[in-house]
This record gives C-alpha cells, structure tokens and sequence, in this order.
C-alpha cells in the first residue's frame, strides 16, 4: 500500500510539474465529468462555476460514472476531467495511463475522512445487540437476521448498481466468503437512489439492514450507519488489483480481504492541463473538501432534494473560508461577484 502511494505521489507531482510549466495558455473549453452521486455532482458544478467566473473556461458537464467515466478518459480522451474518481476500483490501468502521460492525478485527496465498506444500521443493533461486537465473518453466519424480501429463507446483502466500480468488488467479496453457500443473495439497488432508499426504509421501520456503503455522505450521517470489522485482514493489492476489482471472468478465485483503504482522486486528461493552464490546475490541486464540511452539504442536498447546481450555490456561498483558499484573490472577487 505504502509503495503505491509513493508510486502515484512522486509520478503525479513530476508529471505535474512537467505539464504546468508549458500550460500558460487561457482558459478554453474543458468537459467535466458529473457522476451520479451527491457529492461528484457537488464537486462539478462547483468546479464549473469556479472555473467559469474565475478563470474564464468554457465547461460542459457530461454525466458519468465510476467505470465508464474512466474507461471514456482513458480511452478517448474525454471528459478532459474527473473530479471524484475512487481510485481502487481503476488502479492498473490507472497506473498505466499516467506512466504514458494520457491522465494526470490532479488532485491525490479531493476530500477528506473517506471509506468504503460494510454497514450495519442502529435499528439492526437494537435488534440484534449482539451484532455491536461481531465481525462480517461472524455477521454472515446469520443471514435469517436479514430476511431477502423475494425469499425470506435466505438472507439479503445489499452490493452496488451496475456501472459502479464496488459493484464488482462486492460480487467478488461475496463469491470470496462464500455467502451463497452460507445462503445470501447479493441484492442489486438498480440505480443510488434503489441503495438510499433500502436504507432510508430499514432506518425508519427499525428492519435490520446489511450492505455496502461509503464516507463521507449524508446517508452515514442522518442514519448514522455503523461500519462492520470484517474480521479478516486486507488480503493485498493482488488479490484485490488483479481479481477482486475485476470482472467475475477474470476473477476466478477471490480470495477474502477487508475493503482495500479509500483512495479518491481528481483525475484530468493531458487536454486539460494544455487548455486550463497553469492556474487552472493549481486550483485543481488545491481544492479538498475537509469531510465534515462534504458530509454536511450531502444532508443539505438530501434534506431540501437539491440538484448539484444548487448545492454547488450554496456551498460557495456558506463556505467561503473553505473555497478561497483554492483560488487566487482576483479569481475570489470574480467568483463573488458571480454568485
């Protein structure tokens, strides 16, 4: 783990150096990915108001997702910029293509306090009080705790939509504990409001509740979902890198591991480093969102059904302390202005 940081940290911040140093060029036209969840539409309709009132762009937002956003920049050169990118689920080909200079890591840490994992929701503890101290390994013993509403002699495990990347790391996790066999069925939420909606209901009839979840999002913090120990240790990055992330054909024979620890990056595409310019991406590499301030702005988006374009208004708007100190002060005073 600690190599592949150092990996990414000294290619990034070299191939970075390497691209600001010719990117003196204005601001021209740059396409953003906005992903289909909360905060990766906050961050790019932040970015496209920063970078349209401060920095003269042009940007075009396109919707995206984990996978294909990714697999679109790598491939095609477009979106010129994803501002949530959770690394883990890309990282070979992630890797690959900053070695040949196709996609910069812009930004290492957008946000801060991030993870992934397993959840438990307090109406499952109140339940099952036992269940506080017990590990996944433990928890997957007693799948009649979590009837599945299609069959109710087997247990219910909520994974990930199609299209995002942990949908193929629960598929994997779920074959490497052998949870059909223990009788579990891996339950796919169809789209992020299906994976909101089971836990909004749970939470609000006290029904035990047991998936996949991440941090930092309104959901943990309205629900204050618990995170479950998995019982066994992170399994490495070859079994995770080279099988869990992959699809189920080229992932024969998972082996189990905890969730692999969150790497969330800004990615940019070689375009953008030419056409944003300098400026440009020194706020990219500027801008992180400290996580309780994320969390905060997810409940404000869920609680008043807000669109990224006006959570990104207010944002900018209460958070000024924190935004600020992204920008140069005349791209403040232009942004100010624009509100």
């Amino acid at each position: 783990m600690k190599i592949r940081k150092i990996f990414f940290s000294i290619l990034s911040v070299f191939l970075f150096g390497a691209f600001t140093s010719v990117a003196n060029a204005g601001c021209g036209k740059l396409v953003i990915a906005e992903q289909n969840w909360a905060s990766a539409e906050l961050m790019a309709n932040v970015d496209k108001i920063i970078l349209e009132k401060g920095y003269g762009c042009e940007v075009e937002l396109v919707p995206g997702a984990t996978m294909p956003t990714f697999t679109s920049m790598n491939d095609k050169g477009t979106p010129d910029m994803n501002p949530e990118q959770w690394a883990n689920a890309v990282y070979e080909p992630l890797k690959k293509a900053v070695t040949e200079k196709r996609i910069i890591v812009a930004n290492k840490a957008p946000i801060t306090g991030l993870g992934e994992g397993w959840w438990i929701t307090p109406g499952t503890i109140k339940k099952y009080p036992q269940i506080k101290d017990m590990t996944a390994v433990e928890i997957l013993e007693h799948p009649e705790w979590f009837p599945y509403k299609e069959d109710p002699s087997k247990g219910g495990f909520m994974g990930c939509p199609a299209g995002w990347g942990c949908q193929l790391a629960n598929a994997n996790l779920f074959k490497a504990f052998e949870m059909e066999k223990k009788g579990w069925v891996l339950i796919d939420p169809g789209s992020a409001a299906g994976l909101d909606g089971s836990i909004s209901k749970a939470a609000d009839s006290g029904d035990p509740w047991f998936g996949y979840y991440w941090n930092p999002t309104s959901m943990v913090g309205k629900y204050d979902l618990q995170p479950v120990d998995f019982g066994v240790p992170y399994g490495g990055d070859e079994n995770w890198n080279t099988c869990i992330v992959k699809p189920e054909q080229e992932c024969a024979n998972p082996k189990p591991s905890s969730w692999i620890e969150s790497e969330v990056n800004s990615l940019v595409t070689a375009n953008f480093a030419k056409t944003g310019g300098k400026d440009v991406l020194s706020y990219v590499e500027k801008r992180t969102y400290p996580g309780p301030v994320m969390n905060g702005m997810l409940v404000y988006m869920a609680d008043n059904q807000a669109k990224g374009s006006d959570a990104a208004i207010e944002f900018l708007k209460k958070h000024e302390d924190v935004w600020s100190k992204w920008v140069s002060s005349d791209a403040a005073k232009k942004i100010k202005v624009g509100l």
